[in-house]
């Protein structure tokens, strides 16, 4: 989440117009992460997010993630519920850019997770992966295994401008992750982002889980492996065991993995290093000015695959 567009005050009208939630009251940016600009907003008829779709949301998934989004809630899932126009539509339209609402979901997230979080993570999301088993719509992993090299290709010119040598490594560790990368792991409907600040806490329980914008059809076990990468290493980045074996312990208490994922797990975890590092390389090279929110550093996704390499579950 961050903040690109500024959305004023007669275009937000205009677009709750078109909503039975009320008029507006209040609509404040939210700075977290780095994709689509995300609003709280309250209106006089309650709490919600606002979300205005940048960058890699390309207007065709949109249907895929309101989707995902709506059958999730619908079956109980705590997954924040597009809400639909007056016309039934989920997906709108401000400051000429597509944009929708989303219920609020209460609770907040864990700054610094303990393993017990982790635990709930991993049963969350297996719940996720269970409960949109009977999804009918798929969509193609936009950042998945097979787009890896272009990505670097788009960056590997000024790799080394971020540290010498960076561009050799990453080309040495991208080769190796692509040749072992493993193939018809049990597949599905995957959030594929569920780092701390998508998962939100209430008494030691998951309230909700938000931003469902990278959401896919992809492997199970590899977003559970982007999961693990996610919430097991601390600030210094160093990996939490107890945390890793707390997740590990919520989602197979919900949805067993089989062998094939089990042994697949190490080459998953690099991958999921390689993808955000990739992603925050692009990102940190190529800057958008009009953000509020500042790209991440690349380095500490490096760091964490190079402890990925050296190391197994």
């Amino acid at each position: 989440m961050a903040v690109y567009t500024d959305v004023s005050p007669t275009a937000l009208q205009g677009f709750l117009d078109d909503y039975a939630i009320g008029d507006p009251v209040q609509l404040t940016g939210i700075l977290q992460g780095i994709e689509n600009s995300n609003f709280m907003l309250e209106t006089t008829g309650g709490k919600y997010v606002l979300t205005v779709f940048e960058r890699r949301a390309a207007r065709e998934d949109l249907p895929y993630f309101l989707g995902l989004m709506a059958h999730l809630a619908g079956n109980g899932f705590p997954a924040p519920a597009p809400i639909t126009a007056n016309n039934g539509a989920m997906l709108g339209e401000i400051s000429g850019k597509p944009a929708a609402v989303v219920s609020f979901l209460e609770g907040d997230w864990p700054r610094d997770p303990s393993a017990a979080n982790a635990h709930e993570a991993g049963r969350a999301l297996a719940q996720l992966h269970l409960t949109a088993a009977d999804f009918p719509m798929t969509r193609r992993n936009t950042l998945g295994a097979d787009t890896w090299r272009a990505l670097y290709d788009a960056s590997a010119p000024s790799a080394d401008s971020v540290e010498a040598g960076l561009g050799a490594e990453i080309e040495q560790r991208l080769s190796g992750i692509l040749v072992q990368w493993p193939k018809d792991l049990p597949s599905g409907a995957i959030h594929a982002d569920l780092f701390p600040d998508n998962m939100f806490l209430q008494n030691g329980t998951v309230s909700g889980v938000i931003d469902y914008y990278f959401a896919c059809t992809d492997a199970f076990a590899y977003d559970l492996a982007i999961t693990l990468h996610a919430w097991c290493f601390d600030k210094n980045n160093r990996w939490l065991a107890n945390h890793s074996a707390g997740m590990l312990a919520g989602y197979q208490s919900v949805r067993p993995l089989n062998a094939a994922e089990h042994a697949a797990l190490p080459i998953l975890l690099q991958g999921a290093a390689m993808r955000f590092l990739l992603t925050r390389l692009y990102d940190w090279l190529n800057p958008r000015e009009d953000a509020l929110a500042n790209p991440k550093d690349p380095l500490q996704q490096r760091d964490q695959l190079r402890w990925h390499q050296d190391h197994t579950l």
